[in-house]
């Protein structure tokens, strides 16, 4: 499970089987998790997270997703 980011206690990643989908990322907080597309930036799915966290971390999102597309990439490239 590559961590791409931790930031607010909240932590972004990708399971390593991950590659076989479009670029997504995983979001976790304590037993929270989610996952968002990156390009587009769209929510995917959740469980445990209020709306307005959910908010919180689309911003996130869309402050790394340069990052973690980069990340995604690099990971992904070459494997499958």
């Amino acid at each position: 499970m590559p961590t791409v980011l931790r930031v607010r206690g909240y932590r972004f990643f990708f399971y390593s089987l991950d590659g076989v989908e479009p670029p997504h990322i995983h979001v976790e907080n304590a037993e929270k998790i989610a996952k968002y597309w990156l390009d587009p930036i769209i929510y995917s799915s959740s469980r445990g997270f209020r709306s307005s966290e959910l908010s919180a971390i689309h911003e996130i999102i869309e402050e790394n997703q340069h990052l973690m597309l980069e990340r995604w990439n690099e990971y992904f490239s070459g494997r499958g």
